[in-house]
């Protein structure tokens, strides 16, 4: 458990294990205990470096709007402190969609990218899912309590930070399908069947990112590196892991 000062910003990360980078980017509302069934597996094999978002855990808020792109900035600048030059990312929900944002801005950090239980952009989240981001109360309930263990704002500081979320959920329009298709790192997309992203919208950015994967694990939801973390975990040692076999009967050449 450490700490490092990022643009003024006191932020809280985790490492755990050695060898290549591995950036773990943890859930909206959520923080680095996001990862707990990933990390004894993936730490095997990698340097893990898991940290705490602007506002997230144990690190505090700041001052005005939060946006996707705001915290891929502040991600960047933490890996460029820490003198992390290129590592793999890997974003479970908001997350996901800050490690997307990383991989178009600043191309030459990432090395591959997996993306796992979020759309890119909003036409991709599932109508019901749609609907639970208008309850103001639903989707922040679950964390209030580990919020007011962990934050350094205080428990009283919850609602106006969910006030934030919930409009960064409701108003941010994504990453366009051109910025998408400057991705250069080889990308696996992972989901749920009853994930809170269309699985049409996963197929379709197969043909947007110029080189990426899908896996779609049967029987789980939103919570999938939780519910099957087992076969999560060896999905993105596979997907890392150098070389694959050649394609028998692939159709894309």
């Amino acid at each position: 458990m450490s700490y490092a000062t990022v643009n003024g910003l006191r932020t809280y990360y985790e490492t755990h294990g050695t060898g290549d980078p591995l950036v773990l980017l943890h859930g909206g509302l959520g923080n680095a205990g996001n990862f707990t069934a990933q990390i004894p597996t993936l730490a095997q094999h990698y340097q893990l470096v898991i940290p705490e978002r602007r506002g997230h855990g144990r690190t505090p808020d700041v001052d005005g709007r939060l946006t996707y792109r705001l915290m891929a900035a502040d991600t960047t600048a933490f890996l460029d402190t820490l003198g992390i030059t290129a590592a793999h990312l890997a974003g479970w929900s908001d997350g996901a969609l800050v490690a997307a944002h990383i991989a178009v801005d600043r191309p030459e950090l990432v090395d591959k990218l997996v993306l796992i239980g979020q759309y890119l952009q909003p036409a991709g989240a599932r109508p019901e899912a749609w609907a639970l981001l208008q309850d103001d109360h639903t989707m922040g309930d679950w964390a209030r309590a580990e919020y007011a263990t962990l934050s350094p704002d205080g428990a009283d500081h919850f609602d106006t930070f969910l006030a934030k979320c919930l409009r960064m959920w409701r108003e941010d329009t994504g990453i366009p399908d051109d910025q998408l298709a400057t991705i250069t790192a080889p990308t696996l997309l992972l989901q749920g069947d009853d994930d809170m992203v269309r699985i049409e919208h996963s197929a379709t950015l197969l043909t947007t990112l110029p080189e990426a994967q899908l896996a779609v694990v049967p029987g789980t939801s939103h919570g999938l590196p939780m519910e099957k973390p087992a076969l999560v975990n060896q999905l993105i040692l596979d997907f890392l892991g150098g070389e694959h076999p050649p394609k028998i009967m692939s159709l894309n050449g």
